[in-house]
């Protein structure tokens, strides 16, 4: 069975869509997917998902880039991350593509957030976009002062960047997680990186609503996609669908304990 790692499910329950995506994830054998927060709103509803459905569900909170310059309350960010629905911190980190101009502002954000992380010791999930050193940098000091196993210290998500990033980041303790941007048609140096992740280190997600990977292409995404990214890395990697589908489930559930 498969594992969706990331799932932002804000869209479908506000249009109603929640309960058929659900249904149509479960006939595609998707049947354990992370609701991740990342937002005051985010958070809540990851929560509360991850109540309503145990053992199918599980829950993020974080407070993510974007929220850069708001005032934000890390009293109730720790008081989420601490109950026993979120099993990880995120989604956080840096994107300098669209508001280099408050990088600093980003920087204190995810500072807190993995330093909450590293207090209630739970993996953190990881956004990063024209941001690479300071997040690289920014992570291997959390991963000093990170008290849990040290194989277990985070992801980062919807990984999209070049083989000496991934390295670093795996020599950190960091799995990575492959989106269906690794079927685009223009993705052939990502689909390289695939390749050499081990295979205790690799996850699979879908990031719906967003980035639906081939033949779904111009399609709102959802977590039954997640099996077209599966079957892609498969064949790069030479195993089944199958054994791609048991590793990375595997590999999710020793990361996030569920």
């Amino acid at each position: 069975m498969f594992f969706d790692t990331h799932v932002h499910f804000d869209d479908f329950v506000e249009d109603g869509s929640f309960e058929a995506v659900l249904e149509r994830a479960q006939a595609a054998k998707v049947h354990h997917l992370l609701a991740v927060g990342g937002s005051v709103e985010g958070n809540e509803l990851s929560l509360k998902l991850a109540g309503e459905f145990p053992g199918t569900i599980f829950g993020s909170v974080g407070y993510n880039r974007d929220l850069a310059g708001e005032s934000l309350d890390f009293s109730l960010l720790r008081e989420q991350a601490a109950r026993s629905e979120t099993v990880a911190i995120g989604e956080n980190g840096l994107d300098y593509f669209y508001e280099p101009e408050k990088a600093a502002e980003q920087k204190e954000i995810f500072s807190q957030c993995l330093e909450i992380a590293a207090e209630v010791r739970k993996p953190v999930i990881i956004h990063t976009r024209d941001a690479d050193d300071d997040t690289l940098g920014m992570l291997t000091d959390f991963s000093k002062v990170w008290k849990g196993d040290p194989a277990n210290l985070g992801v980062l998500h919807c990984f999209t960047r070049d083989e000496k990033l991934a390295k670093a980041l795996l020599d950190l303790g960091l799995m990575i997680s492959f989106s269906g941007i690794v079927t685009f048609r223009n993705a052939d140096p990502l689909r390289e990186v695939a390749k050499m992740v081990p295979a205790d280190r690799i996850l699979i997600e879908t990031d719906s609503p967003y980035l639906a990977p081939v033949p779904h292409r111009g399609k709102r995404c959802e977590p039954a996609f997640v099996v077209d990214t599966a079957a892609l890395l498969a064949d790069l990697r030479g195993v089944t669908v199958e054994a791609l589908a048991g590793q990375t489930a595997h590999n999710a559930h020793a990361l996030f304990g569920a």
